[in-house]
This record gives C-alpha cells, structure tokens and sequence, in this order.
C-alpha cells in the first residue's frame, strides 16, 4: 500500500487502511473512496511566522511544484526554511525533498505544512542523508486545514559520529500522519527525535517513528508529548529495534499526553525490539489529566481556571520545545505553542 501510488494511479484502493498492522489508527482507505483530482499550479502567500526574520532561504513547495534538492557541501553551514503548501481549490499532489549534507556540515532545516483549502489530500516524501561527521536539526511545523488529509513520511540515514535532531509540532488535520524511520549505524552517532501535538475540535494526527540501531555505540533519545481536547485523536507509534551485534546502543524512548476531554482519546504503541546483550534501553508512556492539585493552587492566587490549564499545558509541552537547539525556532515553536493554547 502506498500513498504515493495511490495519487499517482488515482487508485483510492491503494491507500493503506486499517487492516494494515501500522496504519490501523489512521485509516486513509475507510476515510477516501476517490482519490481527488490533480492538484492545480497555485501560488504561494506571505509567511507569517518569525522565522522569516531569521535569514536564510526560504523555499516554497507549492501543490506538489517546486524545488525538490538541498545539498550541502562538505564543512558547509544552511539554514533553511522549506514551505510545502496546499492552496485553495488543491486536490490531490506529492511533494518530494532530497537532503544531502556532505562530511562535516551543519543544516537547520524548518519545514512547515500549510494548507488553506479543505478537502486536499498532500504526500511529502522527505529523504535525508547525513556524511561523516555532519550535524542537521529538522524542526517540522504542520498547520494543515482542519479539513485536509497530509502524509508526510521521512527516511533518514546517518553515517558515523553524525548527529541528528528532529521535532514535530503539530496541530493536525481531519486526517494527518508524520512517519521518521531512521537507518542508525552506531558508530558514535546521535539522535533525537521529539515530538508535541496539541490537538482541539475534531483533528486528528499520528507521529509515527521507527529507528534501526545496525551498529556499535549509537544512542538514541525520544521525547513526545500530547494534548488532546473535544473529540481530536492523538496517536503515537513509536518503534527501537536494536539489532544482533549492535552493542553498547543506548535507546531512551518516551510518551506522555494529557487527555483534557472525556471525548478526546489517544493511542500510543511504543515498542522496543532488542536482539544485542550489551544495551541500556527504556521506553515509557503516561496518560493522564492536568493536576488538579497544581489546578487549584492557581485559581487560589487568581488566576481564571482558563489561563492556569493553558499555563499548566504549555508548562508540559514546554520541555519538548526547550530541547530545540537553534534560539530563533526555539523561540518560534514557544510561540507556536502559546497561540494554539490562547496564551
């Protein structure tokens, strides 16, 4: 099954569904009984977000039409900000983007998922490949319509002593999956992979990641969190797979959501597959509701229930953003936050 095959032929049958093990939550083939038509040329429109101010180049992708390489040279320094963009009126598009970072280079790479018409269906496919030595931090920032459906699905391969940091914020889509699987080889490689979705109304989105530890002396540190409200649908799909020879790998994975709605509701499947002796590795995953302790400490120094849940949550999901390296995303991504929980 496959998304892209599916636009490409028009055939809706080859969308994956829920009888597929790893999609069974988001359920495209149930959802879409005609894949749309093509999606039209469109333009782009004006960025609004603080990172326009942030120099370096900014690319738009637009219904699927546009720039689709980024390399950078070996001992090279980026940053850039790519655009993928669904307009009024798009249909059905896929998007590719080839990263190339050569022996010792250094790429921020934001990426933002926009989209302004309902009813489109947008398919990203992300490749990125790390030399020797080379340093990319991925920021993923998806505003999607509430009524658009976005896959984007990201391959990562790191080379030794690389390093490679990634986070997703999302505010979901009536239906939306962001899929990493990271080729890791050990060898003094690092990796973080984060993620937050903060999801309202009926939105729903799915972080999905698999990392293949293949070799010595690699870590690995995962941290997601979720806020779930009204009747949206968060899930996490999480996967560690260390294999036979790959000694000394040490894999952190962990999830914690908040559900702040009875009719809210959340799936989450972290998994660890270890075939080495010689590793330390540990998931861990919560599910709960704001303190109502800390709740009610609030409101007795006057502050309105209102603004201390939002405080209290974007207290909570602010360990994620404060994890992001570079100063002007962080800064960003606070930002991000604070609109969606109307601080």
């Amino acid at each position: 099954m496959s998304v892209t095959g599916a636009i490409t032929s028009g055939d809706a049958s080859l969308l994956p569904g829920k009888r597929d093990e790893d999609w069974r939550w988001t359920d495209l083939r149930g959802l879409i009984r005609q894949i749309p038509a093509a999606s039209p040329q469109g333009a782009a429109w004006a960025w609004e977000s603080p990172l326009a101010q942030a120099g370096g180049e900014v690319v738009d992708v637009v219904n699927g039409r546009g720039r689709s390489d980024l390399d950078v040279p070996a001992g090279g320094e980026a940053l850039v900000a790519w655009r993928f963009l669904s307009t009024d009126g798009a249909g059905a598009h896929n998007a590719e983007l080839w990263v190339s970072v050569g022996e010792g280079g250094k790429l921020t790479l934001v990426e933002s998922y926009e989209g302004r018409g309902a009813g489109y269906l947008a398919n990203t496919t992300v490749n990125i490949r790390l030399a020797k030595g080379a340093k990319v931090e991925r920021i993923v920032f998806a505003d999607d319509h509430a009524e658009g459906v976005s896959v984007v699905d990201a391959s990562v391969e790191l080379a030794p002593e690389a390093a490679y940091a990634q986070t997703v914020l999302t505010h979901g889509a009536r239906r939306q999956r962001i899929e990493t699987r990271v080729a890791h080889p050990g060898a003094g490689a690092e990796l973080r992979l984060d993620g937050a979705y903060l999801l309202e109304g009926q939105h729903n989105a799915d972080l999905t990641t698999v990392v293949e530890h293949l070799g010595v002396d690699g870590t690995t540190s995962q941290l997601t969190k979720g806020v779930v409200r009204d009747q949206s649908r968060g899930v996490f799909q999480g996967r560690i797979v260390v294999a036979e020879g790959a000694d000394r790998t040490d894999a952190r994975m962990g999830h914690h959501a908040l559900i702040l709605s009875d009719r809210a509701e959340i799936d989450a499947k972290p998994e660890l597959l270890i075939f080495a002796d010689d590793v330390q590795c540990a998931h861990g995953n919560t599910i709960g509701a704001l303190d109502e302790d800390a709740l009610f400490y609030a409101q007795q120094r006057g502050m309105p229930a209102e603004v201390a849940r939002a405080l209290l949550t974007h207290a909570f999901v602010g360990e994620v953003i404060d994890r992001i390296e570079h100063e002007t995303v962080r800064e960003a991504a606070a930002g991000w936050a604070g609109q969606r929980l109307e601080l």
